[in-house]
């Protein structure tokens, strides 16, 4: 498959975006939120997205300018509403002032209600260890259900996923974890794709567990299961509320109200470890946990032991060097964007030379 220059599809998407009426500097932030999606291996929340976007953005469903409305400013503790601005450049502030704010009061939390989309969270998390801070970031979206609770059938939620980076002295930790089996984004993939899941992740109208995703769109509607599936459910189905309760309820904006249109709420706390127990001391704990996961022996015939990130990290590596391997249709997607905004699409590495 043909492999891009990274910095050639964020100038891709940039242009796209600016084209369809974003500024220049919110254009380029999201397309490099998006871009990082792809990087990390996350290609459902990568530039798949972006079409996405695009249509919003034409339907005013996007709002294109202007900023967050404060609504509460306590210096440690900041809610906005995000008045449906693009979710990658909001979340991009939000994760400039907390870390800001963390600096001079050890933490710091901002959360976001009426976000559009925020993309893939682990896309964030390097721009807060990278400066030796920690980071938990959340997400859910009030106006959409797709996940069951645990022992029910009907939707409740959405993935609520939950992401979080911290550094160690051999590299960061980072992680990004749906409380639900799988996601939204690999649902309609693989039924638009006429493709299983790769594991019976859902359940059917009838509460009959499957891995067929077109019975997520049948009738009576399917469910996503919600993390740990039949059996561990129940962990799934807590964590799931507790994203909620750290994105809408103290973001006083949520599903009671009757929220509607594609967006997110939001939670994004930084630390600052000198502020606690001391940077050589975190270094220390955190160092000594990563070293001592990597010398655990591999059970038989399995990989080595490797810590949450490093995977994606090398991943990123990999296609920061030789370029980004996007999923199949994604650049066709953009195509009829591009004609319309006469902007022209990066030549693939191989054919460039």
């Amino acid at each position: 498959m043909p492999r891009f220059a990274a910095d050639k599809l964020v100038g891709y998407a940039a242009a796209l975006l600016q084209a369809a009426g974003l500024s220049p500097a919110r254009a380029r932030t999201v397309a490099e939120i998006l871009v990082e999606g792809d990087l990390f291996g996350h290609t459902t929340h990568g530039l798949q997205l972006l079409p996405g976007y695009l249509k919003e953005i034409d339907s005013g469903d996007m709002t294109v300018s202007g900023d967050p409305e404060t609504l509460a400013d306590t210096g440690p503790a900041v809610t906005w509403d995000g008045r449906r601005l693009p979710g990658p450049w909001l979340v991009v502030q939000a994760l400039d002032l907390a870390s800001q704010r963390a600096v001079q009061y050890g933490t710091a939390t901002v959360v976001i209600r009426r976000s559009h989309h925020i993309a893939c969270l682990a896309a964030y998390l390097k721009r807060a260890t990278d400066r030796g801070l920690a980071i938990i970031l959340a997400s859910s979206d009030p106006a959409g259900a797709s996940v069951t609770p645990h022992g029910g059938i009907g939707r409740l939620m959405t993935p609520n996923p939950l992401a979080a980076g911290w550094p160690t002295t051999s590299g960061p930790v980072l992680l990004d974890v749906s409380m639900s089996t799988t996601t939204n984004g690999l649902t309609n993939r693989c039924h638009a794709e006429g493709k299983p899941l790769p594991h019976p992740w859902l359940i059917d109208g009838h509460g009959e567990p499957t891995a067929d995703a077109s019975a997520y769109f049948a009738d009576p509607p399917g469910a996503i299961l919600p993390l740990g599936g039949l059996d561990l459910g129940h962990k799934g189905y807590a964590l799931g509320l507790m994203i909620e309760m750290m994105t809408s309820a103290l973001g006083g904006y949520g599903r009671a109200d009757g929220a509607t249109g594609w967006g997110a709420s939001v939670f994004l706390q930084v630390f600052d470890p000198d502020a606690f127990g001391g940077r050589d001391a975190f270094l220390r704990e955190t160092g000594w946990l990563a070293d001592k996961a990597h010398s655990i022996p591999p059970r038989p015939g399995a990989p080595p032991v490797r810590l949450p990130g490093e995977g994606g990290l090398k991943r990123r590596a990999e296609q920061l060097r030789n370029g980004v391997d996007l999923y199949a249709g994604i650049g066709e997607s953009l195509e009829p964007w591009a004609a319309r905004f006469g902007v022209e699409p990066p030549e693939a590495m191989s054919a460039a030379g």
